[in-house]
């Protein structure tokens, strides 16, 4: 398949052009006829048909930039037989384009005509334009040779060289002058069109003028005189020639190794246009003939589950897929998408099978219509299998106008394994010899493909234990007699378990925690499926191995119960993964192992565990602890829990607890965390029990969403929720006990029960229930109108779900009275309900900032990042985690509390890196001796780096960094940094420790103080400026009379007073006036001791014990915890 040329005039020649070669350059004068006798005409070099080849040549011209010129003569058929044969021909007078350029045109007309001559340009990003006109008749001088010179003019940008009035000249590469005859009779004349008059030439000619670089063209000489002070500027870059800036067309998607799970996640990368401005037109021009490569190593271990899973394709403009589209099949075979120019799509799947299990490099080229997939084994990439497919139609490819997604998506799911490096050539189609993507991470690349050849050989020792004693035991039961005494011994007795397996005594030795696992365990209860036996096995092993960590002092179990872990591992049970992450990474009472630590977060991540790919997502986010900085990477795996987080919270099984933002600084917030029997939860208790509303209320959501340290109760806050409803007219708990009739949570559906009491709850003007009716009208009516109104009126009464859900008419098409989808409406809706703290309408935005596909949501990975992190830190596993270590602080038992909020704090969420930083402070005995990282250094400068992160974590990173903390060394200028944030969220400690630094003789960098927003030119010295900071410390601080602010302030001035004082002449007089009446004194009262006669007693002077020394300032208590309750969700839970 030939790439098509731009500005084709002529389609028959077409098919000359794809047959033969282009003719070689030829002189700048052709011949003017072609002889009667068909030989070879005058200039051509004695080549048959070269005249037509030149002319198929020129067709592409534009972009060859070649100077050659040509001359055909076309006669009808009628006037074969004539002696004299139309012709026209023309020389440039100069070869190159200038700003009027001399041509003379020789011509011959048999019959009256028309001659016309164009100039026709063609630029980097337009072919054909036409800057140039002009024609004429010819009536009387008929079968006589004419001459005719044309001043042709060319624009001043095509020219000369950008000055002060030409900004932005063209870069031209080429310029074809064309001139024809056409007769009178056959449609020449000066009325008609110029394509129609060229439609119906009967003699053309062609030459090529020689392009004139920009930066090679002559200032124009524009008569103008310029002030003294424009021509001033001009002259210092008038010769100035600016570089194409440095750039190529190789992009790395990946550098680090991702964990695909085989979920409908994955990783978001997007192309911009090239900077360079040939590149640019080279990708442009190469839509309809794609020349581009991709290399990527991956590591399967499963072939697709569905018919399709995500490998690399890209998602055009209109969420459709474009070229290219790689997926894997469930056969495991490539399958390899195109879109075509016409606008169909053409598929096509491989003869070969991808290698389970094996790290390989897959190169797939496109060079127009013929695609070469190789896929190599190895660092050595020995080669594996190739195939190359050829087709005959035009493929569309344009890299810019979407998106390309690594994985799975919201269209397909992803594979399950692990993606290495990805590079991606957008201009070259190259071999593999010619690819330089080498397998990065080797270590880490050859320690996932050991873990998985281990987890292999346990999981069939697993499988061959199990069977071996299920069948054993129903031999057994076969023979054995039943009497009432095996019976008791079946039921109380020991476990049975199987000693007499021939495993060799090797496999033994390398899996011995595996085998007493075994020996200890009853496997007559496990299920008979392979996959789900070996997962519950290895979630047993766990449980076991939790356990001994949860003891008094299960820190010094980590070391013997981290082979347990493995097996655990092994078993596909991940949680077990993300423990041994969290040790190996901190170091806690195991010797810190970074590539160990990565090895089973993405083991974890990979199989899907929540915090492993929480985890993850942080590391990526803030590129710490040596994994690269990449949002979109970050992306992939938060999205992945974001999207499980609204469906954890329908489920109201399994491990959770609802994420509360509780601080261990916070007394008073401790205080009221209670448990089923404390003394909180039976007091509302026993007021729910008397009727009254806000306590079954509260007591309903503690028991329904898990919070304050009671227990995850379904049942028992339903039965509160109906009490509630049935007993008293809260319009809160009515509509609560109507969404769980709804959805029949825990309690027989009844829907007309249920339309009741939210028609009743929303005639007491609660928002939640009129956007319930709306839902119900939705749902179960499919009412569009009904819906619509409701939730306009819930909306205009600041209802979140309202929002979300006119969002979604919008996104459907279905809104009443309005045709077709409206994404921009859509994308407005899901902002303002993730405004709101809506999850879905979050995860909305978030998808929209990192495809950037939707005009008001312009791409931003970052922004993306942050709002998925969001919603993935309110699941409900995490909670589950964060109770636990917070049940363990309040009990006192020191050992469990560091294990959870360790295993918290990794997983990215600030809370739980502020409350560990804690209880480091408090107990840095216990986190010396078990941590292998800086504890208190470590995550409150994490800390910091959070969205809207506390005051106090900044005031403990300013105190760390001015003093310095262990092998941390000190630093002023960042030390001010952080008291400087303290300052601007509020915090009065913050405003008092840069003035104490000031009083100390340090001085605050200017950009501080245009942070601060205090105005070096009002405030120029230090006094000024420290006056500022206490006025601000007292505005901020408490409303006491004697704060240390107000102290400090009153200090100040004091001083400033004294010190006027002292510099008056004021002094002088008062000094004299109170030593005069000291010496009056002395001189009255020893008169009077001599007149006595008494003898002189020395006075004993008493200390003052009211003296006391400035003390440093001791930073204010945290806030009091931010209480954020869950809010109502599309598919409506009850009120938290």
């Amino acid at each position: 398949m030939q790439r098509r040329g731009a500005g084709l005039w002529w389609p028959w020649w077409r098919q000359q052009q794809q047959r033969q070669p282009p003719p070689p350059s030829i002189g700048s004068r052709a011949a003017a006829m072609t002889p009667t006798s068909g030989g070879i005409p005058p200039g051509l070099g004695g080549r048959p048909a070269g005249t037509l080849l030149l002319l198929c040549y020129l067709n592409v011209v534009p972009s060859l930039g070649r100077q050659t010129s040509m001359t055909t003569s076309v006669t009808p058929k009628a006037e074969q037989s004539a002696t004299y044969k139309d012709f026209i021909y023309f020389a440039a007078f100069e070869g190159s384009v200038r700003n009027i350029s001399q041509v003379s045109v020789e011509y011959l007309c048999s019959q009256p005509c028309v001659v016309s001559v164009e100039a026709v340009v063609s630029s980097e990003f337009r072919s054909s334009i036409p800057v140039y006109k002009k024609r004429w008749k010819n009536e009387k001088h008929l079968h006589t040779s004419r001459t005719q010179v044309v001043h042709v003019r060319f624009p001043s940008i095509m020219v000369y060289r950008d000055d002060y009035f030409i900004r932005h000249s063209i870069s031209v590469s080429a310029v074809i002058l064309r001139a024809w005859i056409t007769h009178r009779h056959r449609g020449g004349d000066l009325k008609v069109t110029w394509e129609e008059n060229l439609l119906h030439a009967v003699a053309k000619n062609y030459t090529l003028l020689q392009a004139v670089p920009p930066f090679q063209r002559p200032f124009k000489d524009h008569q103008v005189c310029l002030e003294w002070d424009v021509d001033y500027i001009w002259n210092l870059w008038a010769n100035k020639i600016p570089q194409c800036p440095l750039e190529n067309d190789v992009v790395a998607f990946l550098d680090f190794p991702y964990a695909s799970s085989g979920e409908n996640t994955g990783v978001v990368k997007k192309l911009l246009r090239f900077q360079n401005r040939e590149l640019e037109a080279t990708r442009h021009q190469r839509v309809d003939y794609p020349m581009f490569t991709v290399s990527l190593w991956l590591y399967l271990l499963h072939h697709c589950k569905a018919s399709l899973c995500g490998i690399l394709y890209f998602v055009d403009s209109n969420e459709m897929y474009g070229t290219p589209s790689v997926f894997l099949t469930d056969e495991g075979h490539l399958h390899i998408q195109m879109h075509l120019v016409k606008g169909e799509d053409l598929a096509v799947k491989t003869k070969f099978t991808i290698p389970l299990k094996e790290w390989f490099r897959l190169d797939i080229s496109f060079n127009g219509g013929q695609i070469v997939v190789i896929a190599s084994l190895g660092q050595d990439l020995k080669s594996y299998h190739n195939q190359t497919l050829s087709f005959h139609e035009d493929f569309y490819y344009n890299d810019t106008s979407g998106y390309f997604i690594i994985g799975g998506s919201r269209y397909v799911p992803g594979i399950e394994g692990f993606f290495g490096p990805l590079k991606y050539y957008r201009l070259h189609s190259l071999h593999p010899t010619q690819i330089l993507n080498p397998l990065r991470e080797e270590q880490l690349a050859e320690q996932i493909k050991l873990y998985y050849d281990r987890c292999a050989e346990v999981q069939e020792i697993i499988s061959v234990h199990t069977s071996t004693a299920q069948v054993g035991h129903e031999r057994q039961e076969a023979c054995d007699l039943h009497n009432s005494y095996l019976d008791l011994r079946r039921r109380y007795g020991r476990p049975s378990t199987c000693r007499a397996l021939p495993w060799e005594k090797e496999l033994k030795d390398r899996h011995p925690s595996l085998f007493q696992a075994l020996l200890e365990m009853d496997l007559l209860t496990v299920p008979r499926s392979q996959n789900e036996s070996v997962l519950e096995i290895g979630g047993r092993i766990f449980e076991k191995a939790v356990k001994r960590l949860s003891s008094i002092a299960g820190l010094h179990q980590i070391s013997s119960v981290i082979p347990f872990l493995m097996d655990s591992s092994c078993c596909g049970y991940h949680k077990a993964s993300y423990y041994l992450a969290v040790f190996y990474e901190t170091g806690l009472n195991v010797p810190r192992n970074q590539l160990q630590g990565m090895l089973y977060s993405l083991v974890g991540g990979q199989g899907s565990e929540r915090l492993s790919s929480m985890n993850l997502g942080y590391k990526h986010y803030q590129g710490v602890d040596s994994y690269p900085l990449d949002w979109e990477l970050s992306y992939a795996y938060y999205s992945n829990i974001a999207t499980k987080t609204p469906l954890d919270q329908h489920t109201l099984q399994g491990d959770q607890a609802y994420v509360e933002t509780i601080r261990l600084k916070d007394e008073e917030v401790l205080k009221v965390q209670t448990k089923e029997d404390g003394d909180v939860f039976m007091w509302l208790k026993h007021e729910a029990a008397r009727g009254n509303a806000a306590a079954q209320q509260r007591l309903a959501q503690m028991l329904f969403w898990g919070q304050q340290g009671v227990a995850k109760n379904p049942e028992a806050a339903i039965e509160w929720y109906a009490k509630g409803a049935l007993e008293t007219e809260d319009p809160a708990l009515i509509y609560d006990y109507a969404i769980v009739l709804f959805k029949g949570q825990g309690v027989k559906k009844n829907r007309r029960l249920a339309l009741e009491l939210m028609k009743k709850a929303a005639s007491k003007g609660l928002h939640q229930a009129v956007n319930g009716l709306g839902w119900y009208y939705h749902k179960f009516k499919k009412n569009y109108t009904k819906a619509a109104k409701f939730w306009l009126k819930a909306e205009e009464m600041g209802n979140p779900d309202a929002s979300y859900n006119l969002g979604v008419l919008h996104l459907d098409g279905i809104f009443p009275g309005v045709s077709g989808r409206n994404l921009t409406l859509a994308g407005e809706y899901f902002h303002k309900a993730a405004q709101g703290g809506h999850i879905e309408g979050t995860l909305w935005c978030s998808l929209y900032y990192i495809t950037g596909n939707l005009e008001t949501f312009p791409r931003d990975p970052e922004k993306a990042v942050v709002w998925a992190k969001h919603v993935a830190e309110k699941n409900g596993y995490l909670g589950h985690v964060i109770r636990k270590g917070l049940n363990a602080y309040l009990e006192g038992s020191w050992h469990e509390a560091l294990l959870y909020y360790v295993l918290a704090a990794e997983t990215g969420i600030e809370v739980s890196q502020t409350n560990l930083a804690h209880i480091c402070e408090e107990r840095p005995d216990l986190a010396g001796r078990y941590l292998g990282v800086n504890c208190v250094w470590r995550y409150y400068n994490f800390s910091v780096f959070q969205i809207d992160a506390p005051s106090f974590a900044y005031l403990k990173m300013g105190d760390l960094y001015y003093y310095g903390h262990q092998n941390q060394s000190q630093d002023l200028e960042l030390s001010v940094q952080m008291y400087a944030q303290a300052a601007l969220d509020g915090d009065s400690q913050g405003f008092f420790n840069l003035a104490l630094l000031i009083e100390e003789g340090a001085i605050i960098p200017h950009h501080i103080l245009d942070f601060l927003e205090i105005d070096p030119t009002l405030h120029s010295d230090n006094v000024s400026i420290l006056r500022e900071l206490y006025e601000r410390c007292w505005s901020h601080g408490n409303v006491e009379s004697l704060s240390p602010c107000s102290l400090a302030w009153l200090y100040l001035h004091l001083r400033l007073i004294w010190s006027t004082i002292l510099h008056s002449a004021l002094i002088y007089f008062l000094g004299t006036f109170l030593l005069s009446i000291l010496i009056a004194w002395m001189v009255q009262y020893f008169q009077s001791m001599s007149a006595s006669g008494s003898p002189l007693v020395p006075a004993l002077a008493s200390p003052d014990p009211t003296a006391s020394t400035a003390s440093p300032a001791v930073p204010p208590a945290a806030d009091a915890s931010d209480q954020d309750q869950p809010s109502t969700t599309n598919n409506l839970e009850p009120r938290s």
